[in-house]
């Protein structure tokens, strides 16, 4: 074709725009070129690296040359080009890929070929240095009930749990896929975890076992999707040709997904505020809906990504109200609420209960002769000693140096040994040293009561600690 007709063309248009050449292949498509493209797109790639939209592999544009020449290899820009070029259909997306920190406004329009073995298309874009609300809501009537569903599906119930499986059940039946996983990740801590899977019922016997196959050791391989994706906001692998590209750029993946017959995938990070909170991971999707699925997960994963995110705010804010930081011990708060449940009815007495009060002795002097760290350290051994004693009953940090522990479903002679151990470890004279009172409920439900038996006989047992000190120092 006639490259100073196409120049023609691309000059005529406004923004930046170049003309993109696809070679037709049997089942798919081969080379993709930058035939040639308006000032303002050579000035895109050309314009010094210090500018802050310079996204260009190579800095000197020559026509014809193949697109990776100037950046990095990606399947979706392909697919579009694609789509455009040799499928004749008009594509528009709205994306902020993760190589740079603004937003692509990208149009994909055909152009006319006399050549049977070469598609072309238009490739035009704008750019946002932020999210544009408008442009990001101008999407097709179905894709609008599919994100309107997901959002309808994260508020409809008070339990997050619920909604979430909703949530990906539904993207899994749009996606027409046999399997749909919400991952969450840690980078921090290096682990992830599966929060939601929906698996089609003619999977039954599929040998991937998904719940014992994503573990922390997964991890090892989720750390790589951001690299295969490459730059682009998400992946999606239709067919053997990308599963080859899906081979090249990650080997590791490749051979874990070919050793379960995966042979299609769709992945989404699940981004806030700048931070991979965790992927939505498809397999086995109806590639002719690969357009819906593409527009309907680029908006819905915003959406959970933020209600995760959320989740995740209020479980940290419900940690520190209920939660002493400094021994990681359950904090006076959670004590008063936990004792309020009992009172007017809304927790069921435990079994067998029993109160144990606990203070440190000698705080202040460790405070006063050598800091407050070292008292710290003696507050950490209090609780470190008390929850090596009743593993698995309610701890409390009631005060500066006071713990109360709720214990149920301990026979009297497991109690009596336990406090027989603390007992002794206390009297060794090594580490902490600890004034201990204890009541047990027998039936009168009345906790309240039961603590104040108990805090009377641990301050009985801090006085005879302390007349026992002055005895020997006098």
């Amino acid at each position: 074709m006639d490259i100073s007709v196409l120049q023609s063309y691309v000059d005529q248009c406004d923004s930046i725009s170049c003309i993109m050449s696809v070679e037709k292949k049997p089942g798919g498509y081969g080379d993709i070129r930058i035939v040639t493209g308006n000032k303002a797109y050579i000035d895109s790639i050309e314009r010094n690296s210090d500018e802050e939209t310079d996204i260009a592999k190579e800095k000197h544009f020559v026509p014809n040359s193949l697109y990776t020449k100037y950046f990095p290899h990606d399947l979706n820009f392909e697919d579009f080009c694609y789509r455009a070029a040799i499928k004749k259909e008009c594509m528009h997306t709205y994306v902020s890929p993760e190589r740079v920190n603004f937003w692509f406004n990208l149009f994909f329009l055909p152009v006319k070929s006399d050549d049977e073995n070469v598609g072309y298309c238009v490739y035009t874009y704008e750019i946002t240095m932020g999210a544009d609300t408008e442009l990001m809501t101008n999407i097709p009537l179905q894709t609008a009930s599919n994100v309107l569903q997901t959002c309808l599906e994260l508020k409809g119930t008070n339990d997050f749990q619920t909604s979430i499986d909703n949530v990906i059940s539904n993207i899994r039946k749009m996606c027409g896929a046999s399997r749909c996983c919400l991952l969450l990740t840690d980078f921090k801590q290096r682990k992830c975890s599966l929060l939601s899977l929906s698996e089609s019922p003619d999977i039954q016997g599929d040998p991937i076992e998904i719940k014992n196959f994503i573990n922390d050791d997964f991890f090892d391989i989720v750390s790589t999707w951001s690299d295969t994706i490459a730059g682009s906001d998400y992946l999606m692998i239709k067919n053997a040709q990308d599963m080859q590209v899906l081979k090249e750029r990650n080997p590791t993946w490749y051979e874990s997904l070919a050793a379960y017959n995966v042979d299609n995938l769709v992945l989404f990070p699940l981004k806030y505020a700048g931070e991979t909170k965790g992927y939505i991971w498809v397999t086995h999707f109806d590639t002719e809906q690969s357009i819906n699925i593409r527009e309907t997960l680029e908006l819905t994963t915003f959406f959970i990504a933020s209600e995760i995110s959320n989740q995740q705010l209020l479980r940290q804010l419900e940690y520190t109200s209920n939660i002493d930081l400094l021994t990681g011990v359950y904090n006076r708060n959670a004590m008063n609420n936990r004792v309020a449940k009992l009172v007017n009815g809304t927790d069921s007495y435990p079994d067998d209960l029993k109160v144990v009060f606990a203070d440190v002795n000698g705080l202040k002097q460790t405070n006063d002769r050598k800091g407050h760290l070292a008292g710290d350290i003696l507050i950490k051994s209090a609780a470190i000693l008390l929850q090596e004693a009743f593993l698995g009953q309610e701890i409390y940090r009631a005060g500066g140096d006071e713990f109360t522990v709720f214990i149920s479903n301990m026979t009297d002679e497991e109690f009596n040994a336990k406090m027989q151990l603390i007992s002794a470890s206390v009297n060794s004279g090594e580490g902490v040293n600890l004034a201990l009172g204890w009541c047990a409920d027998n039936g009168r439900n009345d906790i309240r009561e039961d603590m104040k038996e108990a805090d009377e006989k641990m301050y009985l047992n801090k006085a005879a600690h302390y007349e026992k000190l002055r005895q020997k120092q006098a």
